[in-house]
């Protein structure tokens, strides 16, 4: 059952996980950010979430969000949250699979994922 969790606790929970933790905004992403802005970046998570994850039944799932060093920030984002896919958005979310999701669904699919890139953003360890 899906339930909005507190993002800071969430992300927090998350970054003690060894598989989660390892994702972060290389500088190539970061400089992406700065020059595109939260406005578009945010933009961005909106259109991915609608076309890789809403769908009740999304195309490729669980192989639908790239992972690659070159890839968009959304999208390391993305795996970091543990909104990569139905299956992970399932365990960690509670967004149950085989639903299209609504508007308040990805309203916070999108609000935990910028969250993460903001913190990201604040960190120079990158």
């Amino acid at each position: 059952m899906y339930e909005e969790k507190d993002i800071s606790k969430l992300l927090d929970s998350l970054a003690k996980s060894k598989f989660r933790s390892s994702f972060h905004l290389n500088g190539k992403m970061k400089a992406y950010t700065r020059d595109k802005g939260y406005e578009k970046i945010e933009s961005d998570a909106y259109d991915f979430i609608k076309k890789r994850i809403a769908d009740a039944e999304p195309k490729n799932d669980g192989k639908q969000t790239p992972m690659r060093a070159n890839s968009h920030p959304v999208f390391i984002a993305q795996h970091a949250t543990g909104l990569c896919c139905r299956g992970c958005a399932l365990r960690i979310h509670g967004i149950e699979k085989g639903k299209e999701l609504n508007d308040r669904q990805i309203d916070y699919c999108v609000k935990v994922i910028m969250t993460w890139i903001k913190r990201e953003m604040e960190d120079d360890n990158a």
